[in-house]
């Protein structure tokens, strides 16, 4: 993995966008000896740039007057194309349609393609309640783009299935823009008193899994099960079709 861009887009809040760049970006870290490059463009709740040990930059688009000035984009933009290695781009649900309006009116993916660089999207459909809203917005970003997708599928609000106990992955909304997808990582839903509290743990404290391992907070028990949620998505980013 080599000067690779991920864009984490998914228009719905609240979904699992930030969990899924610190997976994303913990995982890369260990793909390239470059530093991986760490951007946070959501203006309500830069969660991922707390993340201290992945140096995340703060992308400024809001102006004073409490709007997202597109052009504010050109320098993440600018910063990506001018430096090598793999880049995470977490996005909020805040500046999700000015960010892709942004990219297709600047026809910025091709612009990245050109100077050498593999683009991929990362979107996210969840469970229960959030799946309608979610798997319209997997279907928005296929349709509207032309880059290899990675479907994240978060158990964590319920089971990917429909009223009917229709599999989403088995729905004509996922086949039809299947050929899109590049690679699929299950955020498995696990026992919430064990694996949830002690993920909840981490996140809260904004740590990696590398943090984790090596901190006195966390006890040999709440270690080795977050070593085992590491291992289980590491090794599904490892199948994916980069």
């Amino acid at each position: 993995m080599h000067n690779t861009v991920h864009f984490i887009l998914q228009g719905k809040g609240g979904i699992g966008k930030t969990l899924v760049s610190t997976i994303l970006a913990q995982w890369l870290a260990d793909q390239d000896q470059l530093p991986l490059r760490c951007y946070d463009t959501d203006q309500e709740n830069a969660t991922f740039s707390r993340y201290k040990a992945m140096a995340v930059k703060h992308v400024e688009v809001m102006t004073a007057a409490r709007t997202i000035d597109p052009k504010r984009f050109d320098a993440l933009m600018i910063d990506i194309l001018e430096t090598e290695g793999n880049c995470v781009i977490d996005n909020g649900a805040n500046t999700f349609s000015p960010l892709m309006s942004y990219l297709q009116e600047n026809d910025c993916f091709a612009l990245l393609q050109e100077s050498g660089r593999k683009v991929y999207i990362h979107t996210i459909v969840g469970g229960g309640d959030t799946l309608h809203d979610t798997a319209m917005g997997f279907v928005s970003t296929a349709t509207s783009t032309k880059v290899p997708l990675v479907l994240w599928q978060n158990e964590h609000f319920g089971l990917l299935q429909s009223a009917s106990g229709k599999v989403f992955t088995d729905s004509h909304t996922y086949s039809d823009n299947a050929a899109r997808v590049c690679g699929k990582v299950v955020l498995a839903q696990r026992n919430a008193d064990t694996f949830g509290a002690d993920i909840k743990k981490m996140n809260i404290a904004r740590m990696t899994a590398v943090e984790v391992r090596e901190s006195e907070k966390f006890n040999l028990m709440e270690k080795q099960r977050i070593k085992v949620v590491f291992r289980d998505l590491f090794e599904q980013l490892d199948k994916v079709n980069w």
